[in-house]
């Protein structure tokens, strides 16, 4: 094979002709992937506040895990769940006094 006079071996024509391109080389979202081929370190955190590093089959930087409310008192229960509720917005109104007198000002107006 002859490239403008050079002759190319098949070492060299292999990098030429074969490129690695697919649609993980410029991706912008995560690998979408059923079965990942190695286990990542991750970091698990309890529920009362713990953490542990594990090795996970997705690569995940932390799973927090939920916390059980059957474990819980009644009132650390009702705290929680009210916390979960969403927050009212409070409006303030005011009352703006309007004494301004138009006809006071009619001195300084030029005819």
């Amino acid at each position: 094979m002859n490239i403008t006079g050079l002759k190319l071996t098949p070492m060299i024509c292999n990098y030429y002709v074969k490129r690695n391109l697919n649609n993980n080389v410029a991706s912008i979202t995560r690998i979408h992937r059923e079965v990942f081929t190695r286990m990542y370190p991750t970091k698990v955190v309890l529920a009362n506040g713990a953490s542990i590093n594990i090795r996970y089959h997705e690569p995940r930087k932390i799973i927090k895990l939920p916390l059980e409310l059957s474990a819980l008192s009644e009132d650390e229960r009702k705290a929680r769940l009210e916390k979960r509720k969403p927050k009212r917005k409070v409006k303030i109104t005011e009352v703006v006094e309007d004494n301004f007198n138009a006809k006071k000002y009619l001195k300084y107006l030029k005819k």
